[in-house]
């Protein structure tokens, strides 16, 4: 598996070699952590903070709002890391302070500790300090207390030559039930496979920066196939984890899909086929995803036009059913087309209506006395409530991803009840 790394400084997307010389300079990150989020989570890195110099904290708001992130650089601190949970880091990496006094005080599945080493010794405050400890000694000090290890070889750091694969080996073994997560010198897909069939992950920066190494590859390097055709079988669902289809991916589909941000496979009749070409059912790639056997792709994708399957459906298993299918009739009849006659329509345009209803089949589900009616007025609620996302131009998958977002805060509000005038 991949992590694509973002290191950060002066605001801009930087790699070092060696952890001091400036090799790339490229810009902006917004527009890498887009092009890599379609591997799912990736790493960034503060230089400045790690480095003591300045922080680049208002620019991983703003990553971290939009992609999975893992953040690391400068944290040293319980208060500091759990900001960035709250914020909505999926985790936070800890290097100068991983220590048992401060990583107890947090959650241990979303902490890890940054390793960063000279020939295997620990070093610390942005590379720039001896520790005189060893990787392994840290390990074991650590293990009881965090979910994860970053073990970056600083001497390899930016060079891209390669990863010594029998450390990497043992560094898994003594980490017991903790990830690990190998950076520096991770070069060639080969290396990301044997690292992932050894159970580690492969943090990659330089080689996606310069062409060494594409994302396709990178994404693909852990895939296997028992077919003498080499196709993966591709489960293709929407943002709402509905399956929408079975296809086949090959290599060059996958490239080609990565590169468009496009549903696009592999048909056994048509060679490359770029969904929706030629129907305009087009599809927007969001992610990808292995299966646990690295046998099987999923692509997650937002459907534009009548639907996935050729018999203009929703799925190839057939109509959409319950709030997805409530979601999508109601946003038919925001089209000039829709029954004249529609109560849906009606409340679209009256939005005094509209929310007197919704507060309305609030209060009733709040008082509803058995399962059924409270399934009954659930349901109304769900049917208003989608009527104000729909003319606000909010969909079922941007809820459930604040939802998601909301999960990964740690610090807890107290819930209590508003007052009218709050209500108000």
């Amino acid at each position: 598996m991949i992590i694509p790394s973002i290191d950060l400084m002066n605001g801009s997307t930087v790699q070092l070699v060696g952890g001091k010389e400036k090799k790339l300079d490229l810009g902006d990150p917004l527009p890498f952590a887009e092009q890599f989020s379609v591997a799912g989570e990736i790493a960034v890195v503060d230089l400045d903070a790690a480095l003591g110099r300045g922080s680049n904290t208002a620019l991983i708001e703003k990553l971290v709002r939009t992609t999975p992130c893992r953040v690391g650089g400068g944290i040293r601190s319980s208060e500091a890391a759990l900001s960035w949970l709250d914020r909505g880091a999926t985790k936070v990496v800890l290097g100068t302070a991983a220590d048992p006094q401060i990583l107890r005080q947090l959650p241990r599945e979303r902490l890890v500790a940054a390793l960063d080493a000279v020939n295997g010794e620990v070093v610390v405050e942005g590379w720039q300090k001896n520790t005189g400890r060893s990787i392994f000694e840290r390990i074991e000090e650590l293990r009881p207390y965090v979910g994860g290890f970053l073990v970056t070889s600083v001497e390899r750091e930016g060079r891209m030559q390669g990863v010594d694969l029998a450390l990497a080996q043992e560094l898994v073994k003594a980490a017991g039930s903790s990830q690990v997560t190998i950076a520096g010198g991770v070069t060639t897909s080969a290396e990301i496979a044997a690292l992932d069939r050894m159970g580690a992950e492969a943090q990659v920066g330089m080689a996606l920066y310069t062409g060494r190494l594409t994302l396709a590859d990178a994404i693909a390097a852990p895939l296997q196939s028992e077919r003498a055709d080499g196709l993966w079988p591709t489960i293709v669902a929407d943002e709402a984890g509905v399956a929408l289809g079975l296809v086949w991916s090959s290599q060059e589909s996958l490239q080609k899909a990565i590169e468009l941000r496009r549903g696009v496979y592999y048909s056994r009749k048509r060679g490359l086929w770029i969904k929706g070409e030629t129907s305009g059912a087009t599809q927007d790639l969001r992610r990808i995803d292995l299966d646990c056997d690295r046998d099987a792709l999923r692509f997650t994708v937002r459907q534009n036009g009548a639907g996935f399957c050729h018999l203009e459906r929703s799925t190839c298993f057939g109509p959409y059913r319950g709030l997805a299918a409530l979601e999508q009739c109601i946003r038919s009849r925001m089209d000039v087309a829709a029954p004249p006659k529609s109560y849906t329509k009606r409340l679209l345009s009256d939005t005094e209506l509209l929310n007197s209803k919704l507060r309305e089949e609030a209060a009733e589900l709040a008082a509803a006395a058995d399962a059924t009616q409270a399934a009954a007025e659930a349901a109304d609620v769900f049917y208003f409530a989608l009527t104000v996302m729909a003319r606000q131009g909010v969909s079922l998958a941007e809820v459930a991803q604040e939802l998601d977002r909301r999960a990964l805060r740690v610090t807890r509000r107290a819930g209590d009840a508003k007052s009218s005038g709050q209500r108000a």
